[in-house]
């Protein structure tokens, strides 16, 4: 699919992973949206890549109904990629015994409501849109690539939550491929493995606990970035035999339990 001229939206799109796609994208002439609650980052990388930004809590259905508005009016909508997400990491029960410190269920549920239920919600919406524009000469109409994580299959101590709402995204994406093909709307899941984003912090501490971590990476021996999978969305994007697919992008590691 070319994406000249084509608008895109990408929720989480200020930093990390998000904004790596978000400027592959543009560099692929995609008019791009970048949706997220950090207006000063946003903003700026709307302006570096030509795009435009919008403020969008991917809880909020509103929200995402103004980016997807915004979207239709730098170009027809036919890309969505579902970046947003936060973790969370807690211990199932506690050591004293008690039920108060057994896993938050509030943490959980928010969890599940950002990186989960907030994708579907994104793709349900912009699918809605991507089915009314007017098909390519192939039939297609558009492609959606959520972010899931090797946590999905491989989830460590303390990741229930996360592994639950990243598993979710894996579960749905055949599914859901298989109800949009009716419309000419493809449907793939990225599965990033490590990748050395801002959660890490900065500094010499910082960069001693990357390599350690990277010391359990198949090959190469070293945590990936943005856009390692940047790439891999661009190709989801712009090959339209790619469908119904969940890719880990990760260098082979198989997570080890804690």
């Amino acid at each position: 699919m070319d994406i000249t001229g084509v608008s895109a939206i990408v929720t989480g799109g200020a930093s990390g992973i998000g904004a790596a796609a978000a400027r592959q994208l543009a560099a692929k002439g995609a008019k791009v949206v970048v949706a997220d609650l950090n207006a000063e980052k946003g903003q700026a990388l709307a302006d570096e890549i030509g795009g435009a930004f919008v403020t969008v809590d991917v809880t909020n259905t509103e929200q995402i109904k103004d980016a997807i508005a915004k979207a239709e009016e730098l170009g027809p909508l036919r890309v969505l990629v579902n970046s947003a997400g936060i973790g969370w990491a807690s211990r199932t029960i506690g050591r004293d015994g008690s039920y108060d410190s057994a896993f938050d269920l509030d943490a959980f549920t928010k969890v599940i409501k950002i990186n989960l239920i907030g994708s579907f919600d994104a793709l349900r919406l912009a699918a809605t849109a991507m089915s009314r524009t007017e098909p390519l000469a192939d039939g297609e109409r558009g492609a959606i690539v959520n972010m899931a994580s090797a946590a999905a299959f491989d989830g460590q101590i303390g990741q229930a939550a996360y592994s639950a709402s990243k598993g979710g995204i894996v579960g749905m994406t055949l599914p859901v491929a298989r109800d949009l093909s009716a419309v000419g709307i493809r449907v793939n899941t990225i599965a990033p493995g490590l990748i050395d984003t801002p959660i890490y912090g900065t500094g010499e501490a910082s960069e001693a606990f990357k390599a350690k971590l990277g010391e359990s990476v198949l090959f190469p021996k070293r945590l990936g970035d943005g856009d390692h999978i940047a790439s891999m969305v661009v190709e989801l994007v712009t090959n339209s035999y790619m469908n119904a697919e969940t890719i880990r992008v990760d260098g082979g590691i198989r997570m080890p339990p804690k």
